[in-house]
């Protein structure tokens, strides 16, 4: 029996998973927010000014509610993962243990395949929580972070928190899931999900004008849904935001604007 086998068939196991999850989870976080965090808005605040998409830095009180929120999401993300878990345990959903089972080819596009399910997941579950009798509850914390950080990437309303960790349970029922696979996948949303908050644009300004700009989503495009509060729901693609009309009408020439500005330009 491996380690994680002992820890889900031990008593107390759900609070042993639960408390294990959100402490992956949060060092995670930690890290991605906090590199991010050092990088723009210490060291390189001055260097990569020109492209700060909102050409001001968010108040102290916007960071610390950010945190805040974030933690408690965390907590969440770790509640729903050991209930998941244990009814993975049970048989109640597709997940296995060993890679062996449905190979290496299997492992590396499952992934793949829950980024997809993931960015259609978030781009419908986000756009119904911009109903009016839905938003807040589940969204208007987010949307405190009209200039977000960093540190917004988990910034949820704890009914949102489920929603957003709702993903887990989803693919582990629609595909078979190893544990180690999820987890590879949680690196790359963290990363993708502080990018696309931190509140600059990386990319180069000629994106938009290939195919990979029409179909990757920015942090520009990102830091909009923040700012103009409708449009742009999207999360790793601009593929749903394309097919539904619902990009922003000022997004590529948005994006061209903050890409095509001189680095001698300050930020406030």
């Amino acid at each position: 029996m491996t380690p994680l086998e002992r820890v889900i068939h031990s008593p107390w196991s759900f609070f042993k998973i639960a408390g294990a999850s959100s402490v992956d989870a949060t060092l995670r976080y930690l890290l991605f927010a906090g590199v991010g965090w050092v990088l723009g808005y210490w060291l390189f605040r001055r260097h990569w000014g020109h492209r700060k998409i909102i050409p001001r830095f968010p108040e102290r009180s916007d960071i610390r509610r950010e945190i805040g929120y974030s933690l408690l999401s965390l907590l969440i993300f770790g509640l729903v993962g050991a209930g998941t878990i244990l009814a993975s345990r049970n048989g109640w959903t597709r997940m296995y243990w060993k890679i062996g089972e449905h190979g290496l080819a299997w492992f590396w596009g499952s992934i793949a395949c829950t980024i997809v399910l993931h960015d259609t997941w978030f781009y419908w579950t986000h756009r119904l929580m911009h109903h009016p009798r839905l938003f807040p509850l589940f969204h208007r914390v987010h949307h405190l972070s009209n200039n977000p950080s960093p540190w917004a990437a988990y910034a949820f309303a704890p009914a949102e928190a489920v929603v957003e960790a709702g993903i887990f349970p989803l693919a582990v029922m629609v595909m078979p899931l190893h544990p180690l696979a999820f987890t590879l996948f949680m690196f790359w949303q963290i990363f993708f999900n502080v990018i696309g908050h931190t509140g600059y644009e990386y990319h180069p300004r000629w994106l938009m004008d290939t195919w990979l700009g029409k179909f990757l989503n920015t942090p520009t495009n990102h830091v909009m849904h923040h700012e103009k509060m409708r449009g742009n729901y999207g999360l790793y693609f601009n593929v749903w935001d394309r097919l539904m009309g619902t990009n922003h009408p000022d997004y590529e020439s948005r994006f061209r604007t903050v890409t095509s500005r001189p680095k001698t330009e300050a930020t406030a």
